[in-house]
């Protein structure tokens, strides 16, 4: 019997080494980001440390009749007094939009094509589009939203 016993804590030890290794495999839950969808497709994504990276994304004409559509994650938690706004690249705000809370995580955010075409054809280059709410009140810069002699995504 001696000799079993001698092999119990080392077999303990394996077992809990083991089980470190399995949970140092864990993905965490939630994670903050965003992604913008362009009629429903996938157009930028960034979570994490990728959010600390402006991208440029072009709209143009021929996406007038489309809709933009932003999800912001909060770690796992919904979002409360979503406001998404443009401004120029003076930081005027040119157009606001507000919606309403949901029970729903990320809960999709619509914008019409053609309302920010036409904030660029006033004569701005260059629009900044910022998320914000009750969980992120400073707000937060998403994208560049350019007319379309530039390029299509730029990250």
């Amino acid at each position: 019997m001696k000799p079993a016993i001698k092999k119990v804590p080392a077999l303990l030890a394996a077992l809990v080494a083991t089980c470190f290794t399995l949970l140092s495999f864990t993905a965490p839950k939630g994670g903050e980001g965003f992604e913008i969808f362009l009629d429903n497709k996938v157009v930028l994504q960034k979570f994490g440390n990728q959010m600390n990276t402006v991208s440029l994304l072009e709209l143009d004409a021929a996406a007038m009749n489309g809709e933009l559509q932003v999800k912001y994650h909060h770690c796992g938690q919904v979002g409360k007094n979503r406001v998404i706004t443009i401004t120029n690249g003076e930081a005027k705000v040119l157009k606001t939009w507000r919606y309403d809370d949901t029970k729903q995580q990320a809960a999709s955010m619509s914008c019409s094509v053609k309302e920010i075409i036409t904030l660029q054809s006033s004569g701005t280059e260059k629009l900044n589009l910022y998320y914000s709410s009750s969980e992120l009140p400073g707000g937060r810069l998403l994208v560049s939203i350019v007319p379309k002699t530039k390029a299509v995504v730029k990250l």
